[in-house]
């Protein structure tokens, strides 16, 4: 009897299957594409154009205004230091010629060591002219004059310059550089809005008012700061003064939003909505492809546009 020695299936292993038939192997059918109407077209444009707008106010908040403020105080501290070597610098509300400073010109070297402040003030207390740097109110006197001289910086964007006196302490001291020469203040102490004000100056005595927002998180005002600080130094004489507290524009006070450029934001607002219509009349003609690829980095410009304007309308000591 003899033995079959071929070798078997291998366990676990099943027959081989069947041939598949062509009836058996339907390809699956490719879904159709998804046509979107005049209206989807234009409800994805306003979506998109608000996350533009979104995305881009924070940028600006958050990134582009620091960088903004570091670059004006370079050119600031070049034009001030020229004028202070060239003894050109204001003393008064007027130039070495007697003609009105602009507003945004430089008036004083402010350096705080214990708070590692070192920044150069500019004229006026707008939000347009505090995104440069701290501002010297207008109608107070400069740092060093007898009277009480008030400068008003951000708290949270544009470099936050001032994001940091709360934490002085009395007889903190610091300098103001102007075209007077340098003068030393001593702090007295910080205030909040409720908080009694210190006494009226005496004839004679200098003051100085530091004044930002005070913030519950970065970049939500919920009041304002105060540092009050008394001169230990030489008190020089006034510089004549053009604008007094009632001639003083709104926009310059404490907290106050600047509105003078706001037709600026109108425009670029029609612009957006003029880009949106355009937007969905190209989808419809060349396909969203070419129309995203030529509109996109038109409306990214125009966002921009609108969040820098916007920008302008927050607190100026925010």
């Amino acid at each position: 009897m003899t033995t079959d020695l071929s070798p078997g299936p291998a366990a676990g292993s099943s027959p081989a299957s069947a041939p598949v038939t062509g009836a058996e192997q339907k390809p699956k059918k490719p879904k159709p594409p998804l046509v979107l109407s005049q209206r989807d077209h234009a409800i994805r444009g306003v979506v998109g154009i608000a996350a533009a707008l979104l995305l881009s106010f924070a940028f600006n908040l958050i990134v582009f205004s620091h960088l903004q403020y570091f670059a004006a105080q370079q050119q600031l501290r070049d034009r001030f230091s020229a004028e202070l070597a060239e003894g050109v610098a204001p003393v008064s509300e007027g130039d070495f010629n007697s003609v009105l400073l602009s507003d945004g010109d430089p008036v004083t070297l402010l350096d705080i060591p214990s708070i590692g402040l070192r920044t150069v003030v500019v004229e006026g207390s707008s939000g347009g002219v505090t995104s440069n740097g701290p501002g010297h109110r207008r109608d107070t006197v400069l740092p060093g004059q007898a009277g009480v001289s008030i400068i008003m910086g951000r708290a949270s964007a544009y470099g936050a310059p001032f994001s940091k006196i709360k934490d002085l302490r009395p007889g903190d001291t610091f300098t103001a550089i102007t075209g007077q020469g340098e003068h030393v203040y001593s702090v007295i102490g910080v205030r909040y809005q409720k908080d009694p004000t210190p006494t009226t100056p005496q004839t004679g005595e200098s003051r100085l008012i530091l004044e930002t927002a005070r913030t519950s998180m970065p970049y939500v005002p919920t009041g304002v700061i105060r540092v009050d600080a008394r001169l230990v130094s030489d008190v020089q004489d006034t510089g004549a003064r053009q604008t007094t507290p009632a001639t003083l524009p709104p926009s310059h006070r404490a907290m106050a939003t600047d509105t003078s450029t706001v037709w600026a934001l109108v425009f670029a607002l029609q612009a957006l909505i003029v880009l949106e219509v355009a937007l969905v009349w190209s989808v419809r003609r060349v396909g969203a492809r070419r129309a995203w690829a030529v509109f996109v980095p038109i409306a990214l410009l125009i966002t921009f546009i609108v969040t820098d304007q916007v920008m302008r309308l927050l607190p100026n000591l925010l």
